[in-house]
């Protein structure tokens, strides 16, 4: 009992070391009163152990609430948690008494109708199935499953899966078991977190959980619609995007290693029903067999948790975390056999899923797994990481080994559905990374992953299948694009993210008539970068609308200042291609910022370039239309760039062309380019739109145009991009010369 005892405050202290390590209590640099926003998040408070209320403290806690607590922490809120008083999500939405609601698997609609928008994933729900005994459910495709009743969202996602599958709802788990036990239903549904605190209740030791998830669900947090619920949504996940897959393991583990099932009398009752009628010898006797059986079904479940976290519950190949200790043991066992490590995935494997379902894409899976392990040897492993995603550590055979894994497996693989009458030939492609010497003494596998992952990622992103090694140049431009990535919340708070201006000018007048706004980033690690650099990366992270929202702002916050001062200016501003998606109403959140900050709908422009047009004309009319209703100028940018067509002038509803100057000064002959330079100025007046030159680089460009009709230009032979307190000083200059140049 000592030892049992001594044991368990071994493993609370570590539990404790590994949670304060992975969420350790921020230290504020200032002292006086906590100014963090307070977040009201309504949570259900009967899912123990992802939420409970705790009954010493009272308060509501649990795996989602630590997950979500250091997130709203990392995003600069301190978060209250209220047990919500609706039944479900859909009615909880319409309660403006929440800021955020959790948990939602993917976004919905309230009960009277109003979308929601929800965070990014907090962690993987996996959910299973609990049987009794040792019964193992025979025919999976039309199986009756029983459901708390407060689980609707599931079931609905549950139904779409399992189309076959039945559900009957239950309002309490007593009712649920006493269903499955009167064989009203063949299983049970839960979420694998909730299965470990249930089946702790001693009454349920007929219940078997079954060791395959039937699926995993996002873990999220959402919010009405609304742009304050967006606002609040890009913050919190600024939050989630720090928390690590350690942290969020050590969390998991914290709560599902916990005894937090109190016995009532009930369950005394059953467990020693035997004992009160025995003597006191037996009562001995039956305790001590008691302690026993409690001891093994704990060793039983730590023995099972330790599996499910080292082992892939669809594939049966390691997990990740498995991985990772196989490959170190290996590597120290083994440091004279030469290894490479291969990651590899499917291409477009989420389509395989849409077309043929997720179940032809589990059993891929479990073919691809199977015919992989099949050629490993005893000193190998392969783990499945997460989706489709593989990685195998192997010895080094060769072109010759290579070839043949290729033939044997993955050839195997990618006809695997032509195999089987169908149509769909999957491509998969790989990167190879081969171990150093440094490897083998520092057995960072994550580090290799990495490197194997750039390999990969240099073949999916040429459209290719099959496999390359590693090249360092791109895990550098990787580490560079990570740097951009995860420094731009932080950059938009300390002012690396500037907006700089560069004047329009009317030539026939020689004033300044607008600006367009220009991003300019001065990176804490990498200094100044160009946009051609970090635009792209963003756009490819799908933080883009993020940077193009805060210089919005940005924009009209000078517009406002200036206005105070007596300045009512023009500016244009560039929307990305990015941000207009089916989902985000661009013209909604013009006209917000036009209303926060007190400006008019014409001091700003808004420009689309002509390529965006090109790739997406239906989406990108309907919103400029939207927006030019709303009253806003919309631009054409960029127009001469490569995709000019008189179809495109015809269909599309702007205000101004912006003229790409370098159609004159491209390869070719330049009397040809002035030319059509000419009658392009001409037609585009023709059609009732203003033209504006950019990239005026000469006088005798600035002369042949304004000879041609063309009065408005931008470039640098007037004025290069500026920093705002540069623009603002030639504007007041220009305001402070206009009386007197119309008194001459």
């Amino acid at each position: 009992m000592k030892a049992l005892k001594y044991r368990n405050v071994i493993f609370t202290i570590v539990l404790c070391l590994i949670t304060s390590l992975c969420f350790p209590v921020p230290v504020s640099a200032d002292t006086g009163e906590n100014h963090a926003q307070e977040l009201r998040i309504g949570v259900p408070a009967d899912r123990c152990p992802v939420f409970y209320i705790d009954s010493n403290t009272n308060d509501v806690v649990g795996i989602g609430v630590d997950l979500m607590r250091y997130a709203a922490q990392k995003a600069g809120y301190t978060a209250a948690f209220i047990p919500i008083k609706e039944s479900n999500l859909k009615d909880a939405l319409d309660n403006s008494e929440y800021d955020l609601l959790m948990p939602f698997g993917s976004a919905i609609k309230s009960t009277a109708g109003t979308p929601s928008i929800v965070t990014d994933n907090l962690m993987e729900t996996p959910f299973t199935l609990v049987t009794v005994g040792n019964r193992k459910p025979s025919d999976t495709e039309h199986l009756r499953v029983g459901m708390l009743s407060s689980q609707k969202g599931v079931a609905e996602t549950f139904t779409q899966l399992y189309p076959g599958m039945t559900i009957q709802m239950y309002e309490t788990m007593p009712e649920c078991v006493n269903a499955l036990r009167n064989d009203e239903v063949d299983a049970l549904l839960h979420n694998s977190y909730v299965w470990s605190y249930i089946l702790q209740k001693p009454s349920y030791s007929d219940l078997t959980q079954q060791p395959s998830n039937m699926f995993s669900m996002d873990f999220r947090a959402g919010a009405p619609d609304t742009p304050e619920g967006r606002i609040l949504t890009e913050r919190i996940n600024s939050g989630i995007a720090e928390l690590s897959d350690t942290q969020r393991m050590a969390v998991i583990l914290d709560y599902t290693s916990r005894r937090l099932y109190h016995y009532d009398f009930a369950d005394y009752l059953y467990m020693y029903s035997l004992s009160i009628v025995l003597s006191s010898l037996l009562f001995i006797a039956l305790t001590i067999i008691a302690v026993q059986r409690i001891r093994a079904v704990r060793r039983k479940h730590e023995e099972k948790l330790r599996w499910l976290t080292e082992h892939d519950p669809l594939t049966g190949t390691l997990s990740l975390q498995g991985f990772r200790r196989r490959v170190t043991e290996l590597l120290r066992e083994h440091p004279d056999i030469p290894y490479l490590l291969a990651y590899t995935n499917i291409t477009d494997f989420k389509y395989i899923n849409e077309i043929l379902g997720r179940s032809a894409g589990d059993d891929l899976l479990r073919f691809w797994a199977k015919e992989t392990e099949a050629t490993l040897s005893e000193y190998e492993a392969i783990a499945r990481l997460d989706s489709d995603h593989l990685a195998v550590l192997r010895h080094i055979g060769g072109e010759e080994k290579i070839r043949y894994d290729d033939e044997a497996v993955i050839d195997s693989v990618r006809s695997y559905f032509t195999d089987r009458g169908k149509e769909n030939r999957v491509q998969v492609c790989g990167g190879v990374y081969i171990l150093t010497p440094e490897d083998y003494r520092l057995c960072d596998v994550d580090h290799m992953l990495d490197l194997a992952r750039v390999a990969e990622q240099r073949v999916r992103s040429r459209k290719k299948d099959g496999y390359e090694f590693y090249n360092p140049d791109q895990w550098e431009k990787g580490k560079r694009s990570a740097d951009i990535i995860s420094r731009l919340s932080a950059a938009k708070e300390t002012g690396e993210i500037q907006v700089w201006y560069q004047p329009q000018m009317d030539v026939s007048t020689g004033r300044i008539i607008g600006a367009e706004a220009l991003c300019r980033w001065n990176h804490a690690k990498l200094g100044w970068i160009s946009p051609a650099e970090f635009i792209p990366i963003l756009e490819e992270a799908g933080l883009i609308f993020e940077l193009d929202f805060y210089i919005w702002k940005k924009v009209c916050s000078d517009l406002q200042k200036w206005n105070r001062q007596g300045l009512h200016r023009t500016v244009s501003v560039n929307l990305s291609r990015s941000d207009i998606t089916d989902e985000r109403d661009i013209s909604g959140c013009f006209c917000d910022l036009i209303k926060v900050y007190g400006i008019t709908t014409d001091q700003l422009h808004i420009e689309i370039t002509e390529t965006a047009f090109a790739e997406n004309p239906t989406l990108l009319i309907s919103t400029t239309e939207r927006l030019r209703n709303a009253g806003f100028s919309v631009e054409m940018d960029d127009f001469g760039s490569g995709y000019s067509s008189l179809h495109m002038l015809k269909e599309v509803p702007v205000d101004r062309i912006k003229l790409d100057l370098r159609f004159l000064t491209k390869t070719g002959d330049p009397e040809k380019s002035r030319i059509i330079t000419s009658y392009m100025v001409q037609m585009v007046s023709s059609l009732g739109m203003i033209i504006l030159a950019e990239g005026v680089e000469s006088g005798e460009q600035a002369e042949f145009l304004k000879n041609k009709g063309c009065s408005e230009m931008q470039g640098y032979y007037f004025h290069k991009p500026m920093p705002v307190e540069d623009f603002e000083k030639l504007i007041h200059a220009e305001k402070e010369q206009a009386p007197k140049e119309g008194t001459k």
